[in-house]
């Protein structure tokens, strides 16, 4: 041992204390890499807490970019972040930074599907769910499964949160929990529910130490259940995987089928939960120059750009485009308005 990593080591003195981690687990979690998928309400806390507790790589992709409604429970970010016009994983990368210089922090300003989860998952050791959206979450399992990489699935409505951690081949995935995705409509939205802060402390703080247990090399003491926990009423639920029955059934875990993988599954548009804005997505599309789309666009509306994002603001609507020619259409929640006014100032 060098006196270099000695001294890196004293920071994590207390965390190295804990019996079952100790030293040993704790230059594991230095040597190990993460995918933080989503950096917004749990995906904050998630990576705020790896980053503290020395996990050597971090790499956080969000799609998104901050607003000031995102403060009441987003921990990483500031009002100052918001000014700034920033994409969250640009921001959270440049406050985890300052949290801990030690580690390497990778941020990616991407909405993740199949043509760049390939990518994304190269070379981490597990991923956490930190997304807002259920598409997302088996386009995860699925490579989940194919690669073998473990991930943790977590998601919070209301003042209620899930969560569950799968490994491939010795757990049940989400596929084998929810067979299909819930239609649109029957489940609630942040709209409808609303979210408090306090939730997403207690679920992503569960599933930060899941990831801990397996990086350190305690895969062993995972709680190998799905948790349920509403705290307005203080209720906790826990049930038993092996209740769901025969993995053998499942289609992805035995049937090997990963149609949000290949691309037969899954869209290239969203409804942005909470927000009244729809997300247009064109994996296909070469990249755009932000800087020539504003001289473009500075008779049309209201523009402002950085190196990360453009904004235009006409009328009622606000279009926020990312050099991957991705945007975000605020102001409605009809996909075919939304594709409509991309094609009128952004262009076919």
């Amino acid at each position: 041992m060098t006196e270099n990593s000695q001294t890196s080591l004293e920071r994590y003195d207390r965390q190295m204390r804990f019996g079952p981690l100790g030293e040993e687990g704790q230059r594991r979690l230095a040597a190990s890499s993460v995918l933080v998928c989503g950096c917004g309400a749990l995906g904050s806390v998630l990576a705020n807490t790896l980053a503290r507790a020395g996990v050597g790589h971090l790499r956080i992709v969000d799609r998104d970019f901050l607003e000031t409604n995102n403060l009441q429970r987003q921990v990483l970010y500031d009002e100052s972040d918001v000014a700034a016009g920033l994409p969250k994983a640009v921001a959270a990368a440049n406050k985890l930074r300052k949290i801990n210089s030690d580690i390497t922090i990778e941020e990616v300003v991407a909405d993740v599907d199949h043509s760049n989860i390939r990518g994304l998952m190269d070379g981490v050791d597990m991923v956490l769910d930190g997304t807002d959206n259920f598409e997302t979450r088996y386009l995860i399992n699925d490579a989940s499964l194919k690669w073998g990489i473990p991930w943790v699935y977590g998601g919070c409505m209301g003042a209620e949160g899930k969560t569950m951690t799968i490994i491939p081949g010795k757990t049940p995935c989400l596929r084998c929990l929810f067979a299909e995705a819930p239609a649109p409509g029957t489940t609630a939205t942040c709209d409808s529910a609303g979210i408090l802060a306090p939730i997403i402390n207690v679920i992503a703080s569960l599933q930060a130490n899941e990831a801990i247990k397996i990086l350190s090399g305690n895969e062993q003491a995972i709680n190998p259940v799905l948790t349920v926990f509403e705290l307005w009423e203080n209720r906790i639920l826990q049930i038993k995987l092996d209740s769901l029955g025969d993995r053998s059934t499942c289609p992805a875990c035995s049937g090997r089928e990963f149609p949000w993988l290949t691309g037969d599954r899954g869209s290239h548009s969203a409804v942005l939960c909470g927000r009244n804005a729809v997300q247009l997505s064109f994996p296909d599309r070469s990249s755009l120059r932000l800087d020539e789309l504003a001289k473009k666009l500075q008779d049309v509306g209201d523009v402002s750009h950085n190196p990360f994002l453009l904004r235009l603001v006409v009328g009622e609507f606000r279009l926020t485009v990312f050099p991957d020619g991705r945007a975000i259409i605020g102001g409605t929640e009809d996909i075919a308005e939304a594709r409509t006014l991309y094609a009128r100032y952004i262009g076919n």
